[in-house]
């Protein structure tokens, strides 16, 4: 059993904060409907977390009708706590709701807000909650970002239970993956709690909050990272368990038991995956308190999303199916509308149709479909003599000339032969990090069946029109005639392939590539238009498919490539 780690947590105040004026049904401050932002409240942070003061300045006294920059109307506040308030806003000039951080402009903690709004908004992810402004005027400082109508909190889900073996691993795939990506931009969350973490009616899991909420109570740490892996683990935990990792009740959960420390999530609740469980505790371990059973500990989000990535895929579960009802026969008869019913105890006569066909008219029909019959085999018949005819008439002409000595020198079709990949690489040249999921690209050509190599999600068809396509580039070994690759998706996709005619090296650049062929479907079969010899080609995919989680995503299943 693992000794409890000592890494910076978020531990919620259950307390009754008097200074928290808003306790509206609606919405959060980050902009979820229906909840109350209780990621604002007084928490507690632990040894390795820092603070510093809230200042002396009381908050600017704004009301509902206020407006900001002539734009930002403010509707309801739901937050009011060390100085600072959040609000829910409408954006006059684009028609929609917003969320609004304010607090005074001589607030100890207004500059560094700013500088945390500003880095947050530059990283563009879409995973996170977006900023969309960060304005210093008339002495107040205020922050505008998302609001999602649509999303759920993670608190509020885990209220009616834990989370399912597939749910619990797109969340905490999907957070790690993210949070990764903004550890690499230098940016830190430091709150990641169940209240940060929302899912949208799309299925996509999005963070709120990045950088900001830390700003705005002044957390600070000296190993960011490993604050935010741990924090990540104890979410993974809570949606497995519906229990806190700590000894502490919070976010609505239960904590562990007192003396006992920190036990793997498959002790505390029976069924509970056991490679998600060992994945929690060597996240949440990070002092050296890993039980035995357990690998090395992942002390950054990086090494979080390694080891995800080694775990065995976990399947969605397969949807139920309903069986129809039974068919049920009526009464109704046809014929009988109008009709005096039969007395009860009377035995109805029962009248057999009539032989087809015995009337007289019936009669007459049979012979003149026969006789159309003989007269149209006949003509047929005649046809077919007068052709063979024609045709040995021909045979026959003196003007003609055959040959069959062999000598044909017509040209022959090339025969299609199989040509083998010999390597393959993602090929992501306009994302953030120029790579989609590099682990997995050999299941495009293992023939194995039921694997496939997949893109990173999007929240669109046209990836959330952050970019043009994503695709793979497949190493021939050597220039070789290419007639045909034939590409096999999980879903509908629209694909293009593009080739580096004769390139003695690999282009990096989209531009080192020329487009040859195109296509959509499952089953998609690129023939380029005129010959084509290259060693380098680049399986570019332009529109992505639904999948059953909701968002969009390329699968990739096989690449077969003939010459």
């Amino acid at each position: 059993m693992a000794e409890r780690s000592t890494a910076a947590v978020d531990v919620a105040d259950n307390s009754d904060d008097t200074s928290l004026t808003a306790q509206a049904d609606q919405s959060t401050a980050d902009g979820v409907a229906k909840n109350r932002e209780r990621d604002t409240d007084s928490d507690e942070v632990q040894e390795s977390t820092r603070t510093d003061g809230a200042g002396t300045t009381s908050p600017p006294e704004l009301h509902s009708g206020h407006k900001l920059a002539r734009r930002y109307r403010l509707e309801e506040c739901v937050t009011r706590l060390d100085g600072f308030s959040s609000w829910r806003a409408v954006d006059e000039k684009l028609r929609r709701a917003v969320g609004v951080h304010i607090l005074p402009a001589d607030h100890s903690r207004a500059r560094s807000v700013l500088a945390a709004a500003r880095s947050s908004a530059l990283l563009g992810d879409p995973r996170f909650v977006q900023v969309l402004d960060a304005v210093e005027e008339n002495d107040v400082v205020y922050v505008v970002h998302e609001w999602l109508p649509d999303a759920t909190e993670l608190t509020t889900l885990l209220a009616s239970g834990p989370l399912e073996p597939y749910d619990a691993y797109q969340m905490v795939s999907q957070v790690s993956s993210a949070m990764a990506a903004a550890h690499r931009e230098g940016l830190a969350h430091l709150r990641l709690n169940p209240n940060a973490v929302l899912r949208a009616s799309t299925g996509q899991w999005r963070i709120r909050g990045l950088a900001v909420n830390a700003a705005l109570r002044g957390v600070a740490s000296d190993t960011p990272q490993r604050t935010d892996t741990e924090a990540i683990g104890a979410l993974l935990y809570a949606a497995l368990t519906q229990r806190w990792p700590y000894e502490s009740d919070a976010y609505g959960l239960s904590g562990l038991p007192k003396d006992i420390g920190l036990i793997a999530p498959d002790q505390v609740r029976a069924g509970v995956h056991r490679g998600l469980s060992e994945l929690s505790m060597r996240a949440l371990a990070n002092d050296g308190a890993t039980a035995s059973r357990h690998e090395s500990p992942c002390t950054t989000p990086e090494e979080l999303v390694k080891a995800i990535g080694e775990m065995p895929r976990i399947r969605p579960p397969e949807p139920a199916f309903t069986a129809p009802p039974e068919y049920q026969r009526t009464t109704y008869q046809q014929g009988t509308y109008g009709r005096q019913g039969p007395h009860p105890g009377v035995t109805q006569p029962i009248t057999s149709p009539p032989p087809p066909l015995q009337s007289r008219t019936g009669k007459a029909l049979k012979w003149a479909v026969s006789a159309l019959l003989i007269a149209a085999l006949g003509l047929g018949s005649w046809q077919l003599a007068d052709a063979l005819m024609d045709q040995g008439g021909k045979n026959e002409d003196p003007g003609q000339t055959q040959t069959n000595d062999g000598n044909d020198k017509s040209p022959k079709k090339p025969v299609s032969k199989p040509i083998a990949i010999q390597g393959a690489r993602d090929f992501d040249p306009l994302g953030n990090d120029g790579s989609e999921n590099p682990d997995e690209i050999d299941r495009l050509y293992d023939n194995i069946p039921g694997t496939y190599w997949e893109t990173s999600f999007y929240r669109s068809a046209d990836f959330g029109r952050l970019k043009s396509g994503v695709g793979v580039i497949l190493d021939l070994g050597k220039v070789q005639d290419v007639g045909k690759v034939t590409v096999s998706f999980k879903g509908a996709t629209s694909v293009e392939l593009r080739a580096a005619s004769g390139a003695a090296t690999q282009p990096q650049s989209l531009d080192g590539y020329t487009k040859v062929a195109q296509g959509s479907g499952t089953t998609v079969a690129l023939k380029p238009n005129k010959s084509l010899k290259s060693r380098y080609l680049l399986v570019w995919l332009t529109k992505l498919p639904l999948t059953e989680e909701g968002n969009y995503r390329g699968r990739v299943v096989d690449i077969k490539v003939t010459s």
